[in-house]
């Protein structure tokens, strides 16, 4: 059996979960999966999925500092994420999180930067409502399913290895990987951009639209790479280079941006006014 402690997470880059993490993390984790690998591995999709919408609610038994890990690793280095993916298949049986605290703490962001967002746009309490729903269940859920269904049947149609021999791409992995992609731009588009906004992005000169399309291309730059990542880390996936293509149109569409002076930002502002009010 392949040595899976190359694949548990390094130590974290904030104090706050140094050593400890490190060292004590790893023991009581593989422990645990000892335990439980053998009943989770029985365990269809159905009752896997039941089994996590259990645990949505039961804060106590989410491992947050292992969440908050992945979070800032995603920007730092996501490859190191999606080693512990493989870690998981290894100790689980399964690609996908058994654990909801990412999708917890990702709520908390959302909450967050909806509220940033909202100081900034001037909305009343009504429309901070209203924008708040809108990007919780249209941006981030709404997009997502569609997004992940998408390539959950791509992959399993036109990139498993020939023959499969049983294996597939987990619809909750692709929507995990969606999550992954999602969280680095979020915080790009929905938090760091907000101290730029009105000062800079928002006026009509070039400056701020170079400003306000280049945090645009970098958030969609993460989203293709940690996507790319992701599938690229399924050992029966070929071809998953070719995920990185779009970042081509993407470029093309930023260069054409500054030259015709599409500015995305003050468009996205303007669109989630016309929604909120």
């Amino acid at each position: 059996m392949a040595d899976t402690s190359r694949l548990s997470p390094p130590s974290s880059p904030t104090s706050s979960i140094g050593s400890s993490f490190s060292q004590d993390y790893d023991g009581n984790r593989s422990r645990l999966s000892r335990q439980d690998s053998k009943n989770d591995s029985r365990l269809t999709a159905t009752a896997k999925r039941q089994k996590y919408l259990k645990r949505l609610f039961k804060f106590r038994q989410m491992d947050f500092e292992y969440a908050f890990w992945q979070m800032i690793y995603l920007f730092v280095s996501p490859q190191k994420v999606y080693r512990n993916f493989q870690y998981r298949k290894h100790t689980k049986d399964q690609w996908a999180r058994d654990d909801p605290a990412f999708l917890v703490l990702l709520s908390f962001w959302l909450v967050a930067s909806s509220i940033g967002f909202a100081l900034v746009l001037g909305l009343t309490f009504v429309g901070f409502l209203k924008f708040i729903l809108w990007v919780v269940f249209v941006d981030c859920v709404g997009v997502g399913l569609l997004i992940a269904t998408l390539f959950w049947f791509i992959t399993n149609k036109y990139m498993i290895l020939a023959p499969p021999r049983g294996q597939d791409v987990e619809w909750g992995y692709a929507f995990d990987v969606h999550l992954n992609a999602f969280f680095p731009l979020l915080m790009i588009l929905h938090l760091f951009q907000l101290i730029f906004l009105v000062p800079l992005i928002y006026q009509d000169h070039f400056i701020g639209l170079l400003i306000g399309n280049t945090f645009w291309l970098v958030a969609i730059f993460y989203y293709v790479y940690i996507t790319f990542l992701g599938y690229s880390a399924l050992p029966f996936l070929r071809n998953t280079r070719t995920l990185l293509f779009p970042l081509t149109g993407v470029v093309l569409l930023y260069i054409l941006s500054l030259v015709i002076g599409w500015n995305f930002s003050r468009g996205l502002c303007n669109f989630y006014h016309y929604r909120v009010t």
